[in-house]
């Protein structure tokens, strides 16, 4: 009986022990506007709302790059049930997850599924060259994830019809009502392929999409019977959108969204809807004193719609947002 009492003491102190580290591995950050992270920086915003929280996957920018570039090794993730206290996770994902890939934790996107966790990523490969897409899976929004397929899911090699290496990037997933799922992506050129249920195979042959001035960074959602396509423009990167009553088109160009963001070529975004509100999630260069573009962070503002059903440009601000009630 004595063993069997210390064991079961050695057991509970484990316990404590692992919530207790737990615990300290998740740091508070209560906004106090824009840019919402200051203590590190972040980029290509992503959310997720489930639950009663949204969940914020970010790319993580080196703070002294080598050289004037990108360099980012693993991905971010924070929740929030208020959109402006936020519970930073430990990292749940990097490069090193992806056996077949080299280098490069560029943007990304996480969707739901049968309680699974799909986190679509754009990496460096390590054998066919230039970017490609992997999945990681979990069974937690906040992770750990590991590679669900073991191999890219789209490959620089698919798609030579643009002849640079990165344009295999920056995917963007839905399930549409009827339970199809898109993935989006894409870099001078946007595609799209069906998904199986699975969420990890392709389900059809790759579509290229004929947008204006499209650079990257799509942004696939949909509302009140609308699908919007929103993406970044040009160089330095402004955010535009169309729209279309079909997930596969046709797509009306409705103009810019958001304007170039401060001390940044590139912008990235995010657009959810979360306790009766519209959140526009993007990413500046607010807290860079370093100069250059490669250092980034991660700012929210209201987005509105007009009655038609198109979205008033964004107004970006430094006070950001409020608590959401």
């Amino acid at each position: 009986m004595k063993n069997n009492t210390k064991i079961l003491g050695l057991g509970l102190i484990t316990v404590f022990f692992n919530l207790t580290s737990a615990k300290s591995q998740e740091k508070i950050i209560v906004s106090k506007g824009n840019p919402i992270i200051t203590d590190k920086y972040t980029a290509d915003p992503a959310a997720y709302v489930y639950g009663d929280s949204v969940y914020l996957y970010t790319g993580h920018d080196v703070p002294k790059p080598p050289k004037n570039s990108y360099e980012m090794h693993e991905w971010l993730v924070y929740s929030s049930a208020d959109m402006v206290t936020w519970k930073e996770h430990k990292s749940p994902l990097d490069v090193k997850a992806f056996a077949w890939a080299k280098k490069d934790a560029w943007a990304s996107q996480v969707i739901e599924r049968d309680g699974k966790f799909y986190w679509y990523v754009a990496i460096e490969h390590g054998t066919i060259h230039g970017k490609s897409i992997g999945i990681a899976v979990s069974d937690s929004p906040r992770g750990p994830f590991k590679d669900a397929l073991g191999k890219a899911l789209i490959t620089n090699d698919m798609t030579t019809d643009v002849k640079i290496s990165w344009d295999d990037i920056d995917p963007s997933v839905i399930i549409d009502d009827d339970g199809q799922a898109y993935l989006f992506w894409g870099n001078q050129k946007c595609r799209y392929v069906k998904l199986k249920k699975n969420m990890i195979e392709m389900d059809g042959p790759i579509v290229t999409l004929d947008l204006p001035e499209f650079t990257e960074a799509p942004w696939i959602h949909k509302r009140k019977g609308w699908y919007y396509l929103s993406y970044a423009s040009q160089f330095p990167e402004k955010i535009v959108y169309a729209m279309s009553k079909k997930i596969t088109g046709p797509w009306e160009y409705k103009g810019i969204l958001n304007e170039i963001a401060g001390n940044s070529n590139t912008n990235h975004q995010a657009i959810i809807d979360f306790k009766g509100k519209s959140y526009f999630i993007y990413h500046n260069g607010g807290i860079n004193t370093e100069g250059g573009s490669f250092r980034r962070s991660v700012c929210i503002d209201y987005l509105y719609y007009n009655k038609d059903g198109t979205m008033k440009r964004v107004v970006m601000t430094s006070e950001g947002i409020k608590k959401a009630n």
